[in-house]
């Protein structure tokens, strides 16, 4: 059910996101009276190849435009009169252009056409940004409330690899103010440097250029970091060492043998040593102090899960306070526009270190499963449209990329004209955007292949 209710989420968001997009080059092309024969949701031939497979699930012809939705569901498109495409129809192109054709429109005209898609995009995300702050406002924790109840947990040898220690205070990461925890793990893994406060002390740390590497051949599903909260039993499986042994939900577990215990990752640590052995766990209930015989199972663990805030209330039992801000109508609108801005900031830093070889960003490139997952298997709105609305600003920025075949390369052949005066003949436009459309395969194919190797055979 949860796979179902994860796939119905991503197709929702995808159909959603596309027909908006392609609706943004509809939109400007109907204003400058040019014709649109095509607006499909997913593409009606197996692209990049247009003469292949060219069929619809479902058509309809109103006016001169045809509406459909394609088979093959890796995009859509609209086909506009008198331009190089996806469905690489060239046949107009060899008669005489028409006034109503996009290649007789003035080339601003035709600048706003290509970047319809992406305006409408950056559009939305703005829009759902700005919805998701009026409805449900933001809960962030802190950094200095992190930092004041003992710094962060290191959830991972690769962030000790790169030189950070359990108990730092996170100051700074490339020279700027880290505010909140929420964040820290999207700053932190395109970052140079990281400023720490150890033992009083402020040190910078130089992180590795290979950082996002690390994690994709590592296959990390997991934040780097934590903070420092007590382990509270959240759940005793059904049948465990641990409710066997009487420990209950609500429990706290403050030491095992002879150690003291104040956070989850020191429990995980020191159980390894007593893989199928039995140990003494140290635990208060109720206000009183309890020992009880625990055995450890094969793999250095009791049956627990702990307990993590989820609430303002949660937070504050363990001594963090939440930052809560509620909006107003006014007030979400500029906000929405900064989150969008940040987004787009934080995934273009992510996409320039994807394409520095040197990171080995470029093995973490995924496709339609990595995105579908990160939905997850209950359909929460918040979440869903969050996720959507970073999505959309994705797609954005993709498809600014100065590709031919993607919305960028005709941007960028159109200022060229503008600025030149010379506009690049029409079997120029066909050959180039045939070698972006091939460029873009590949792309496809290779995140996709990365997306299935990592998901179902790591």
């Amino acid at each position: 059910m949860e796979i179902l209710i994860t796939i119905a989420q991503f197709i929702v968001a995808l159909s959603l996101l596309i027909v908006l997009h392609e609706g943004g080059h509809f939109f400007f092309a109907k204003l400058f009276k040019t014709r649109v024969e095509k607006f499909y949701l997913f593409f009606d031939f197996l692209f990049p190849f247009g003469n292949i497979l060219p069929f619809s699930l479902w058509k309809k012809k109103k006016g001169e435009t045809t509406y459909g939705i394609g088979w093959f569901p890796l995009g859509g498109y609209v086909k506009i009169a008198g331009m190089v495409d996806e469905s690489m129809d060239t046949e107009q192109l060899a008669k005489p252009p028409e006034p109503w054709e996009f290649r007789s429109k003035k080339p601003w005209q035709r600048l706003l056409i290509m970047l319809g898609g992406i305006i409408v995009n950056v559009l939305l995300a703005f829009l759902i940004f700005a919805g998701v702050l009026y409805k449900w406002g933001t809960e962030r924790l802190p950094m200095s409330e992190v930092n004041k109840n003992g710094g962060v947990i290191i959830m991972d040898s690769i962030g000790y690899k790169a030189g950070l220690m359990d108990g730092d205070k996170i100051v700074a990461i490339d020279g700027k103010e880290v505010k909140y925890f929420n964040s820290l793990m999207s700053e932190f893994i395109t970052a140079k440097d990281i400023t720490v406060e150890r033992n009083g002390k402020q040190e910078e740390i130089n992180l590795p250029i290979d950082l996002i590497g690390q994690f994709v051949d590592a296959n990390k599903q997991i934040d780097l970091f934590s903070f420092n909260i007590p382990v509270i039993v959240g759940e005793a499986a059904k049948g465990g060492n641990a409710a066997k042994a009487g420990i209950k939900v609500g429990d706290e577990i403050k030491g095992i043998n002879q150690l003291n215990i104040s956070n989850i990752k020191q429990l995980q640590t020191e159980l390894q040593q007593f893989k199928n052995q039995e140990v003494t766990v140290k635990l208060f209930r109720d206000g009183n102090e309890i020992t009880l015989p625990v055995s450890v199972n094969d793999k250095g663990q009791l049956g627990i899960l702990s307990a993590i805030p989820t609430d303002i209330k949660s937070f504050e039992q363990l001594g963090y306070q939440l930052e809560i801000k509620e909006y107003s109508l006014l007030e979400s609108l500029p906000a929405g526009i900064i989150m969008s801005k940040d987004r787009i900031v934080s995934y273009a830093k992510q996409m320039k270190a994807m394409l520095n070889p040197k990171t080995g960003g470029y093995k973490g490139l995924g496709g339609f499963v990595s995105m579908a997952k990160i939905y997850g298997g209950t359909w929460d709105w918040h979440r869903f449209w969050m996720i959507t609305g970073t999505l959309s600003l994705i797609l954005a920025l993709m498809n600014f990329l100065p590709i031919p075949g993607l919305d960028g390369g005709y941007v960028v052949f159109t200022l060229w004209e503008m600025v030149t005066g010379q506009k690049p003949n029409d079997k120029f436009l066909e050959i180039a955007t045939s070698l972006g459309l091939v460029l873009l395969l590949v792309l496809m194919v290779y995140a996709n292949v990365n997306d299935i190797i990592r998901n179902f055979f790591n």
